[in-house]
């Protein structure tokens, strides 16, 4: 019997690395078309020979036990070594297999070097995080539920001013563009031949093509899909192909441009309601300009909630244990963060203030510790400088016993209540792409946890605040600079269809 149980496990072992190695090559179940069909058949035959293996050991393992003579389990025993040989000699085959080898041996170093060197993205979408779908009921149902039924609360303006992410630097290659739509706007962001950048509002004066949608690089000017109207990055028309004078286009025809800058990597948008010009400039991070630190990966997550949610966690210093402190492996639902692995946690260390010469920056000093039944297991510490700039960016350097870092976070509302909420890390070369990986999930695990939240609550104008909570009220009191006169607010009546 015992035989037969270790023999089953092996068996069982042997069968699911085929699965693995199947899947790996294709990315589909080991019934894919994109396996070669040798190696199906080689597959399919040595999973067959290895079920009808187990059968056969299980049924000889009862004809043993009712036999219950000695010369009887002798004679099933050897049988069942027979086979054992038989299943040696099969993995003796596969491993001598050239073909098998050079195969599984390309697909691991495909992995190895992705895992080793290829930064990792994370993009995360509604409503695959945020939600916990009802019974009888999918997410995307949930997700919608929630969005129309529940209560927004007194919301401040849902458009601050300042910079705002539009893309990666390096993901705008010359004669590039893309489709964006942010603050309410949707956007024709492209780079000119010769690498100049520019934004201009995304619909055609003439008969309103979206100019992002099929347009393509002229040049220094962008071309409409619809009629080929070339416009500059000034948004002026500089040619008007079927026209009798085609370089001398009407002054009035031209689209709106938009103040943006490069820096950080990043590409980035001033809004301001009343329109005046950048009343501030981010700060230049030298290690990023001058290449010191590597882009090693990016997440990206939708959040439903008012833009001012987000950052104000950096004051809720009160929030990181509780909601942040369960190890990583509970995983994101917070109906059970709390409920296994407890004698693993995370600790947090955090002081919030207003930047004391630049009013648009405030300071988050935070320190991360890993605790493994009570003792803290120093090498994976992690002390955070988060410098918050204005309402859309925050630079969050890292140093850890691997080295120095940075996460980018960018937050830009796409809709009133809809945030894009991105983070790029960069590090030093001495820091293993491994270990930014790892940097980059343990940070998803946690915003998602905080996503649930934030999808969810209502936003209290005037909240229950007790004295340790007071930093809270600093920091609104320190974001309100961001709004002005003009500033967009949200108009919802549920008795109308009108926003």
């Amino acid at each position: 019997g015992v035989c037969v149980c270790v023999l089953s496990v092996h068996v069982f072992s042997v069968r699911v690395c085929l699965m693995c190695v199947a899947f790996a090559l294709t990315r589909r179940p080991v019934a894919s078309d994109g396996l070669p069909l040798v190696f199906q058949g080689a597959c399919f035959a040595a999973m067959g020979f290895l079920s009808k293996t187990v059968e056969g050991a299980l049924v000889m393992a009862k004809n043993a036990t009712d036999a219950c003579t000695t010369e009887t389990i002798q004679y099933e025993v050897s049988e069942v070594w027979l086979e054992v040989q038989g299943l040696r000699r099969i993995a003796t085959d596969l491993v001598s297999n050239r073909i098998f080898m050079y195969v599984f041996g390309a697909v691991a170093l495909y992995y190895l070097i992705r895992i080793l060197f290829k930064p990792v993205y994370l993009l995360r979408r509604n409503p695959e995080v945020g939600y916990l779908a009802a019974p009888r009921q999918s997410l995307v149902e949930r997700a919608n539920e929630v969005r129309r039924r529940r209560r927004t609360g007194d919301l401040p303006p849902v458009y601050p001013n300042g910079w705002f992410r539009l893309c990666e630097s390096h993901s705008l290659k010359n004669g590039d563009v893309k489709q964006v739509t942010v603050l309410g706007l949707d956007l024709a962001v492209f780079r000119s031949e010769t690498g100049k950048a520019a934004a201009l509002d995304a619909y055609c004066p003439h008969l309103g093509a979206n100019i992002a949608a099929g347009g393509t690089v002229q040049g220094e000017s962008i071309q409409c899909p619809f009629h080929g109207w070339e416009f500059d990055h000034t948004g002026q028309c500089t040619k008007i192909p079927y026209a009798k004078d085609p370089t001398n286009p009407p002054p009035s025809a031209k689209v709106k441009s938009y103040e943006i800058t490069e820096i950080n990597d990043q590409i980035l948008l001033w809004f301001d309601a009343e329109g005046r010009d950048p009343m501030w400039y981010p700060p230049e991070l030298d290690e990023i300009t001058t290449g010191k630190w590597t882009f090693r990966g990016m997440t990206q997550h939708l959040i439903n909630a008012h833009i001012q949610e987000v950052p104000e966690n950096a004051a809720d210093v009160a929030h990181l244990n509780y909601l942040h402190g369960p190890a990583l492996i509970n995983g994101t639902d917070l109906r059970k963060t709390h409920s296994s692995w407890k004698f693993m946690n995370h600790g947090w260390e955090a002081t919030w203030a207003p930047h004391e010469a630049e009013k648009h920056l405030s300071v988050l000093h935070l320190k991360h510790m890993l605790h493994v039944c009570g003792y803290s297991l120093g090498f994976l510490d992690l002390n955070v400088v988060a410098t918050q700039v204005g309402p859309g960016l925050v630079y969050l350097t890292w140093e850890s016993c691997f080295g120095k870092g940075v996460f980018v976070q960018s937050l830009t509302p796409a809709e009133p209540l809809l945030q894009e909420l991105t983070h790029c890390i960069y590090a030093e070369w001495k820091v293993p792409t491994l270990i930014t990986s790892f940097y980059m999930l343990g940070e998803a695990f946690q915003v998602e946890r905080d996503v649930m939240v934030w999808n969810n609550k209502m936003y209290r104008a005037k909240p229950l605040i007790i004295k340790e909570d007071e930093l809270i009220t600093k920091h609104r009191r320190w974001y309100k600079q961001f709004y002005s006169e003009n500033s967009p607010k949200y108009a919802f009546q549920r008795d109308t269809l009108d926003f």
